[in-house]
């Protein structure tokens, strides 16, 4: 739900490693105490009926591990679920965020690999790619309803050659994030927050595209003498507030927002650069360099400029994130106190006329060689069912049970109380990516971590040829992607 950049960067030679010697599971090398030697008992055995089994769940790949506002939430689920199964000991596992990755890795080469993990979103699951339990057999025998979730999220988590290897719990849509009093000082419209509708940009209705989008940021960037980007006499080098920044967004999901697309071909082996992802980056790349609308890395991650969180530490106007970003728009001052949120949310913008509005989606994943998939999956439904709107509103994601969704943002309206129009993250779901920006590439792991690289490369690099460069990309991919075949 976060960031990735730093966890993955970090954990990709360990899990190289742990796939390539482990295929993603097995016997343990430590056991438990009381457990049985690994390998005594088939997969998916049933255990007798007065035996209590653990069922281990591994967080946090994703959001989940904030000690004051997440843990105690969980821990309560987990007692409550205790509670009321005497067959199953649910065990709750949180690891620290940014080492989450390399714990597991560690975990998954001892053949110690835990039964669920999550919540995990597209590229956290992507990285473990082949190695989730199929759910299918476990849903017809269990008659676990399916017509409850949103249309399509359950097609959402059907892999071919995999099967059903989750059910849909949390759903991110996209939505542009905009600082009221920074439109209102800037004496501009705000966006709008109806998809198909046109802005008002000096009295007159514009198609609210990527171009328009770029004009009124350039507007709400603002130097130190108080001139708009679009002034003769605004000094780039003593920038104060931008206009824009894609909040924790990486390459593949700048790309897409210009159009859904894949970097792998369809021969599953061929890198490429689908041509609206091409127009997107060099899109970001102008804003960095020439239209000054979104400040460079260094800038980005300085203190003073919100640590990669330019929108929280109000530097940035506008930024670009998903539903999740919620957990981390409550803005601060100079000082870090917090200050009234005045923020709100509109439609993301078209792009040569078509919408892309891409979403994450998170939910709970069971580990492939668990050795008691029937009680792991009556630990999963009772997480993204019973336990579901617990969770949701302390990870932020919109549910994918219809029925819960009203109740949901009714709690998110109890938090924000500055009046978020929350129509616009239901409505964007209608705009998702197909296929999904997140989905598997070849040799994910060290492909990814060539993507952060290269991202890496267009904020801190103002000399680039940025066509050029961009085709030497896909040759460096293309050899990635043939290293995974040797």
């Amino acid at each position: 739900m976060r960031s990735t950049v730093v966890r993955f960067v970090s954990f990709f030679a360990v899990l190289a490693l742990v796939l390539a010697a482990c295929g993603g599971g097995g016997g343990t090398s430590q056991e438990p105490a009381g457990s049985e030697p690994a390998g005594s008992e088939p997969a998916g055995s049933e255990a007798p009926s007065d035996e209590v089994v653990e069922i281990r769940w591994y967080c946090c790949l994703g959001a989940g591990d904030n000690a004051e506002t997440q843990v105690p939430t969980e821990e309560r689920i987990v007692e409550e679920f205790n509670a009321s199964h005497d067959n199953i000991e649910l065990v709750l596992e949180v690891v620290d965020y940014d080492s989450a990755y390399d714990a597991l890795a560690v975990q998954i080469a001892g053949g110690n690999a835990p039964d669920i993990l999550g919540p995990v979103g597209g590229t956290g699951a992507a990285a473990f790619e082949g190695q989730w339990l199929d759910l299918t057999d476990l849903i017809e025998s269990t008659g676990h309803d399916l017509s409850q979730y949103s249309e399509g999220s359950v097609e959402f988590y059907q892999v071919e050659g995999q099967g059903q290897v989750g059910l849909p719990f949390a759903i991110f849509p996209s939505m542009v994030y905009y600082q009221r009093s920074m439109f209102d000082e800037a004496d501009l419209e705000y966006p709008p927050q109806t998809y198909g509708d046109p802005y008002v940009l000096d009295g007159e209705e514009v198609e609210w595209d990527f171009d328009t989008f770029r004009e009124v940021a350039k507007r709400l960037t603002v130097d130190v003498n108080g001139n708009d980007a679009s002034s003769a006499e605004f000094d780039p080098a003593q920038i104060e507030q931008y206009g824009y920044d894609p909040i924790f967004q990486d390459l593949r999901a700048i790309g897409s927002y210009f159009g859904a697309g894949s970097m792998v071909a369809d021969d599953g082996t061929t890198a490429q650069i689908p041509d609206p992802w091409r127009e997107a980056w060099t899109w970001h790349f102008e804003n960095i360099w020439t239209e000054h609308i979104t400040m460079d890395e260094a800038l980005r991650d300085a203190p003073e400029f919100g640590n990669e969180n330019p929108f929280n530490a109000l530097r940035a106007a506008m930024a670009i994130s998903h539903l999740w970003y919620t957990c981390c728009a409550n803005a601060v001052d100079d000082a870090g106190d917090p200050v009234d949120p005045d923020w709100d949310i509109a439609a993301v913008p078209s792009h040569n006329g078509v919408t892309t509005s891409n979403f994450n989606a998170d939910t709970f994943r069971i580990w492939g060689e668990t050795e008691h998939p029937e009680e792991a999956f009556e630990v999963l439904t009772y997480l993204i069912g019973e336990a579901s709107q617990d969770l949701l509103g302390i990870y932020g994601g919109m549910p994918a049970r219809t029925a819960d969704q009203d109740p949901f943002f009714a709690n998110l309206e109890e938090r924000w109380t500055q009046g978020v129009n929350w129509q616009v993250a239901k409505d964007g779901v209608q705009y998702a990516d197909n296929p999904s920006f997140e989905a598997w590439i070849p040799n994910y792991q060290e492909s990814f971590a060539s993507i952060v690289s290269f991202a890496s490369v267009l904020r801190t690099d103002d000399s680039l040829d940025i066509g050029p460069t961009i085709d030497g990309f896909v040759e460096e991919l293309q050899a990635i992607y043939d290293s995974a075949e040797d």
